[in-house]
C-alpha cells in the first residue's frame, strides 16, 4: 500500500463533537453521556469488549441510529439529536465494514467508482480518481477483477478504497480487520493507520483488539458499559490506566486486594516496605491518603523470578501453573501466596507445581480505590 498523496490531493478531516449523548432501548441505556472532542485529522480507536456500546456510538456517527439524547456536531453544524438526524450521505463520510460489504456483480473499480457515480463526477474524472485510489491501496491493475477472485486481505483494500476514494471529510471503520489473520492485520494496521494520516481524514476505528487500537490512533476511548472509562493516548492507557476496570480489560497484570492496618498499608499479610513511593503517590508516599481499602495493579513488568535484592522488593513463595514460550521468554503463570494468580517473563523452563520465588517492585504498583 503506497502512502504518500500529494498536499493538493490531500482532504481535510472534520472536527466532531459528541455532547452528553444517550442513545436507550426500552429501559436499557446502551450509551450514558458520552461526551468526547475529535481534533479535524485525529484518529480516535473506540476499544471495547462486546456490547459495550461502540457500535452503537459508530452508528450514530454514521446517521445510521439515532440518539435518545444529545447533540452530535460535525463541522460546526448539529448533524443528529434527539429530534433530527442528517441522511448519512449527507454526511460526506467514508466507512468500511467488518465483512467489506463489497457488490459481487461489479468489478473491483465499478464498486470503487460508486461514491464518485452518486456525487456525479464525469467519467474522466472517475477514471482518474479511482486508479489513483487502487494505487494508494496497492491494488492497481486489479480494477477489472471480481471481488470475490481476491483474497480477503485485497477486498479489504477494495473496501478501503471505496470509503476513501471520494475524499470524505470523516471515515468510519467497524472492526475492519476481524475477519483476517494475525500477520495480514497487523501489516494492514499500518498501513491504513499511515494512509489515513496521508490523507489527512478524521477518523474513528471500533474495535475489541487492543494492539489494533495502540496502531491505529491518536486517542483511545476505552467503553465499558455504555460509559467512556478513560480517553487518553495509547502510551497513558498502558502506563497509568485511570480505573481498575481499564487495567483489567487492557490486562496490564493482576489485581490484588490491600488494606491498612495501623497506619501500614498490607496486601494479604505482607507490609509494603517503608520507603516504598508507589504510582501515584501523594508527598509522603501514602497512595491513597486517609483510605482503609484499596485495589492495586501488579503490572507483569514488576515481577522477577529470584528474591532478587532490590529497593522496596517484596517477596513472594510462589507454584508454577503453566508456561507458554513466547518471542524469546518463558510467559510464566504462577499462583502466589497472595491468592491470586500472576504472570511474569522468565528465561528458564520450569516443572509444573514446582515452588518458586518472586520478587515483585513495590514502586511499580498501581493503586486505585476500593470498589
Amino acid at each position: 500500500m503506497k502512502t504518500p498523496v500529494s498536499s493538493a490531493a490531500a482532504a481535510h478531516g472534520v472536527a466532531v463533537q459528541i455532547k452528553q449523548l444517550q442513545r436507550i432501548y426500552g429501559e436499557r441505556a446502551v450509551l450514558q453521556d458520552i461526551s468526547l472532542g475529535i481534533a479535524p485529522g485525529e484518529v480516535l480507536a473506540l476499544l471495547g469488549p462486546s456490547g459495550c456500546g461502540k457500535t452503537t456510538l459508530l452508528k450514530i456517527l454514521a446517521g445510521l441510529e439515532q440518539p435518545s439524547s444529545g447533540e452530535l456536531w460535525m463541522g460546526g453544524q448539529c448533524v443528529a439529536s434527539a429530534g433530527s438526524s442528517l441522511a448519512p450521505e449527507a454526511r460526506d463520510l467514508g466507512m468500511v465494514f467488518q465483512d467489506y460489504a463489497l457488490w459481487p456483480h461489479m468489478s473491483v473499480a465499478a464498486n470503487v467508482a460508486f461514491p464518485l457515480e452518486m456525487r456525479g463526477l464525469a467519467r474522466s474524472q472517475i477514471r482518474e480518481r479511482v486508479q489513483q485510489t487502487l494505487a494508494l491501496v496497492g491494488l492497481l491493475g486489479l480494477g477489472p477483477r471480481a471481488p470475490s477472485s481476491l483474497s480477503g486481505g485485497q477486498q479489504q483494500r477494495v473496501a478501503l478504497a471505496r470509503a476513501i476514494v471520494a475524499r470524505p471529510r470523516l471515515v468510519l471503520f467497524d472492526e475492519p480487520l476481524s475477519n483476517l489473520d494475525r500477520d495480514l492485520r497487523e501489516s494492514l494496521c499500518l498501513e491504513m493507520s499511515q494512509l489515513l494520516r496521508s490523507l489527512g481524514c478524521t477518523a474513528v476505528y471500533v474495535t475489541h483488539d487492543h494492539e489494533e487500537a495502540c496502531v491505529m490512533a491518536d486517542r483511545v476511548a476505552v467503553m465499558m458499559q455504555g460509559r467512556i472509562q478513560q480517553l487518553d493516548a495509547p502510551q497513558a492507557l498502558w502506563s497509568t490506566p485511570a480505573h481498575c476496570d481499564v487495567a483489567q480489560f487492557l490486562k496490564l497484570g493482576a489485581i490484588v486486594p490491600a488494606r491498612r492496618e495501623g497506619g501500614q498499608w498490607m496486601i494479604a499479610r505482607q507490609p509494603l516496605p517503608s520507603d516504598l513511593r508507589p504510582m501515584p503517590a501523594a508527598p509522603a508516599g501514602d497512595p491513597l491518603p486517609g483510605a482503609r481499602a484499596a485495589r492495586v495493579l501488579v503490572p507483569h513488568a514488576a515481577l522477577q523470578l529470584g528474591g532478587a535484592a532490590r529497593p522496596a522488593a517484596l517477596r513472594l513463595q510462589a507454584q508454577v501453573l503453566s508456561q507458554q514460550y513466547r518471542c524469546g521468554q518463558f510467559h510464566t503463570l504462577v499462583q502466589s501466596e497472595w491468592d491470586v494468580p500472576l504472570q511474569l517473563a522468565c528465561d528458564q523452563r520450569l516443572a509444573p507445581r514446582a515452588m518458586v520465588e518472586i520478587s515483585v517492585d513495590a514502586r511499580r504498583l498501581q493503586w486505585f480505590a476500593a470498589a
